[in-house]
């Protein structure tokens, strides 16, 4: 059975917290992604996840300028994470059920992110 390190892309793009929007949309933009990992502060704290959705309906629908805002205000945090063990059917199922299209892989440190891309175009 395949798992979610399988499929997993292994190259995540971070930012901070404090980064502004425009720097995220930027980071997205050159490295050709739909989503960045934000970074914890510490070991005690949790992930989040930005995604371009979330800058086009929080922020550019808003009429925000994207450099006065941070990405702390329009990332989802805490968010859903996988373990890397678990099995893709069941990785497709908690997306379909949470409404979600990516989530970091982590165990003990961020191994990777995982996409509804990698499950369709790596699990078959």
């Amino acid at each position: 059975m395949l798992k979610a390190r399988d499929i997993m892309t292994n190259r995540v793009i971070t930012i901070q917290s404090l980064a502004t929007v425009a720097e995220a949309l930027e980071l997205m933009r050159q490295h050709q992604v739909h989503a960045l990992v934000v970074d914890h502060s510490g070991p005690e704290d949790a992930y989040g996840l930005i995604i371009d959705e979330d800058i086009v309906y929080n922020v550019i629908a808003e009429g925000e300028n994207p450099s006065a805002v941070q990405v702390y205000e329009v990332m989802t945090k805490p968010c859903v994470v996988i373990n890397p063990d678990l099995g893709v059917e069941y990785v497709a199922k908690l997306f379909a059920n949470v409404g979600i299209r990516c989530a970091p892989v982590i165990q003990e440190q961020l191994l990777g992110i995982v996409s509804v891309t990698d499950i369709l175009h790596k699990s078959g």
